[in-house]
């Protein structure tokens, strides 16, 4: 099923019927820069930790829960909440999709993001940590961030990669609703950067991948079952997660950022 082409599209309708829904009608005070959020309320998805690292800014912030990032921009789209909080990249793709949406350009919080394995495997976080280093000092890795992170929210593709030989399987557990990072193209394949990295690790093994897709809730007690090799999905390294899992050596940057209405939509 084409899962984010048929989210976007959703959102794209919600935007042309606001104007002639009554619900629409009250809508937030205007939000232009983050000393406005002290205590409005957030559109966070379930599962992650957004309403956590917003609560590490914002004390008095309030929430309300949704199951995906697009359903969190579409309430706010809504006039449901003040803004959605969660990680600047796929927000920024979102903003460049949707005039009626606008992301701030100060961030909430700084983040790095991370593959994370089972706490006991060193010899796979070495692995990742070898690959991630040599696509940078390579040169692959700014190619990667030119294809998956445009300015214009264009969606990227995979590169071309050497087909794997090897007999065994590396199984990666993701949550494809967070483009760039991992999300269902228009033939109802999981891509996304993630998904070019651990294609690399797997080519770096000797071995196949295999990507199992799943909620992002459900990604760390998937490792911890031992039913898939390695997590991505632009996964935030907290103090928290690294006492259950082992993580890589960053790969990206990035961090919590609050999408708001566009002035003209409001």
């Amino acid at each position: 099923m084409k899962f984010a082409a048929s989210l976007i599209l959703g959102l794209g309708i919600a935007f042309f019927l606001c104007p002639i829904v009554s619900a629409c009608a009250a809508q937030p005070a205007q939000m232009e820069n983050l000393a406005d959020f002290s205590d409005k309320v957030f559109a966070v998805p379930s599962g992650t930790v957004a309403d956590k690292l917003v609560l590490s800014r914002f004390p008095d912030a309030k929430f309300k829960y949704f199951d995906n990032v697009m359903d969190a921009a579409l309430a706010v789209a809504e006039g449901q909440a003040d803004a959605a909080a969660y990680d600047e990249p796929i927000l920024k793709i979102i903003a460049a999709r949707n005039s009626a949406l606008v992301l701030l350009p100060e961030m909430i919080t700084v983040d790095d993001y991370a593959v994370a394995v089972t706490i006991d495997n060193n010899e796979l976080k070495s692995t990742i940590d070898m690959v991630i280093a040599r696509l940078k000092e390579s040169g692959e890795y700014g190619n990667m961030i030119s294809r998956w992170f445009p300015a214009d929210g264009s969606v990227g593709q995979l590169a071309d990669a050497p087909a794997n030989t090897g007999t065994g399987v590396l199984r990666l557990g993701t949550a494809a609703i967070t483009e760039p990072f991992s999300f269902v193209d228009d033939k109802g394949l999981v891509t996304g950067f993630d998904i070019e990295l651990a294609q690399h690790i797997a080519n770096r093994l000797g071995k196949k991948l295999e990507v199992i897709n799943m909620g992002f809730s459900e990604m760390i007690p998937a490792l911890l079952a031992g039913e898939v090799d390695m997590i991505a999905a632009c996964i935030t390294v907290t103090q928290e997660r690294a006492q259950k899992v082992l993580f890589s050596a960053p790969y990206y940057t990035g961090g919590i950022a609050a999408l708001v209405r566009a002035p003209q939509a409001r």
